[in-house]
């Protein structure tokens, strides 16, 4: 089926929702597979320590990234708007912003990975020694690779908000093999441990970056990339800002609690460490697959709220809704259900890591079709143009609350246990969506009377 900027404007919004999604699914689970490579390899060619070593760092990693991740948001919100309200300089100007903004974040980002990898670690509590050693030195030549990473998400954003989600998964898609290629090159030929994951992902991300960024020099519409035109225009770039800095805010908030939830995880020992990070690995595949939606409904309420269809952006918010509790559902149990089968391919010499990463699952997967209506819900906010709401409740509603329970509730003998640190995780869930929910009723209902006049 041929999708472009007008089937998110037009036509049935179920059929067009899943037809738009199933390729941002799948190349959001290619992305997931550099990670989840980087763990299994080194988890069959140097040990359970390696894998903890490299799971150590996706949280702080995250914290690091996710502010910047956060202005792409807000660069798709921008093109998307612009599609929908038919200004093609409007839309060609937040184009040729995005990729400078991503080169310069690019640029931070490598610097401060280089420089303070090592010191935050050991902040998060990771345990002196190996530990410590190899997830610095995994950080340190990963964040070297970032701008790729940033060029590649930028992109990305640009061409899911024109309708286009095939281009990134089949860009993506060689990136995958070529990393999973060199990940077993560098680590079982040459010996590189942490080091050769690192440098196979960095490699494959500049793959993706250059295919992207081809991709959009070839397009005819108002989002052709033309190279002697980049340029910051501060229009563009006070949209991306007032969209994506309150998003990448929050992405960054939401790690915090990540990390100190990591940084709990860490006093149970190397045993819980591995069995946490595999555990998280496999979360992953169930989390993108939600959190896809959230992207759709960014771009389908952006394109319609630019248009001016308030009505077609109610109706896309409760068909996401509907369509993403399923996928939850019925993902979250299965991957609980094969939970033993699927840490056993990251683990292979400690039953101790697979039962801790069991007892993650439980309270992660069975009820994790919450996060991912709590997700949709901020997209559909962040589409018709505003963040800083969900950005506050969600600050509140998880990261404010996760603390609060690692400090009180978790802090208690009786509760000091991965039970009692992973059941906060749906409780926020459960609190956050339904604050932003109410929050989107209210504003929607005054976006309608306002465009009545």
């Amino acid at each position: 089926m041929k999708f472009d900027a007008q089937s998110i404007r037009k036509g049935p919004i179920f059929k067009n929702v899943v037809v738009y999604t199933i390729p941002i699914i799948l190349t959001s689970i290619l992305q997931l597979l550099f990670n989840a490579a980087d763990l299994i390899v080194v988890g069959w060619f140097c040990g359970s320590d390696s894998v903890a070593a490299v799971g150590a760092t996706s949280s702080l990693t995250n914290l690091i990234v996710n502010l910047f991740i956060g202005l792409s948001v807000g660069a798709g919100v921008a093109v998307a708007q612009g599609i929908g309200s038919g200004n093609d300089e409007n839309t060609s100007d937040a184009v040729h912003t995005a990729i400078p903004v991503a080169a310069i974040s690019g640029l931070i980002l490598t610097a401060v990975g280089i420089c303070f990898s090592e010191p935050m670690l050991r902040l998060m509590g990771t345990p002196e020694g190996k530990l410590l050693s190899l997830s610095a030195l995994y950080m340190r030549i990963y964040f070297c690779g970032i701008i790729f990473s940033m060029l590649y998400n930028f992109g990305s954003a640009v061409l899911r908000a024109v309708g286009d989600t095939r281009s990134p998964l089949v860009f993506l898609t060689v990136a995958g093999v070529l990393n999973v290629v060199l990940n077993i090159v560098f680590v079982a030929a040459f010996k590189m441990d942490v080091a050769g994951v690192a440098l196979a992902t960095s490699i494959s991300q500049a793959v993706s970056a250059v295919l992207i960024l081809v991709a959009l020099m070839k397009r005819s519409d108002s989002c052709r990339l033309i190279i002697k035109n980049l340029k910051i225009h501060k229009r563009a770039l006070a949209k991306m800002v007032k969209i994506g800095l309150p998003a990448g805010l929050q992405g960054s908030l939401f790690s915090i609690s990540n990390v100190l939830i990591q940084s709990s995880v860490n006093s149970f020992g190397n045993a819980a460490m591995s069995g946490a990070a595999a555990a998280s690995s496999i979360e992953g595949f169930c989390y993108v697959s939600m959190n896809s939606f959230q992207q759709t409904a960014l771009n389908f309420c952006g394109q319609n709220y630019g248009a001016g269809d308030i009505k077609r952006v109610k109706r896309i918010t409760w068909i996401c809704l509907a369509t993403v509790a399923a996928v939850g559902l019925i993902i979250g149990n299965l991957f609980y259900i094969f939970g033993k089968n699927l840490l056993g391919i990251y683990i292979t010499d400690s039953p101790e890591a697979i039962a801790y990463g069991m007892e993650r699952l439980k309270f992660m997967l069975i009820p994790y079709f919450l996060c991912g209506i709590m997700d949709t819900i901020t997209g559909s906010m962040r589409g018709i143009g505003s963040s800083v709401i969900p950005m506050i409740i969600t600050i509140m509603g998880v990261c404010v609350m996760r603390v609060v329970w690692i400090y009180t509730v978790f802090a208690m003998p009786q509760y000091h246990s991965f039970s009692g640190l992973f059941i906060s995780y749906p409780i926020s869930w459960a609190i956050t969506f339904s604050a932003v929910l109410i929050s989107f009723l209210i504003i929607i209902k005054k976006k309608a009377l306002k465009a009545k006049g």
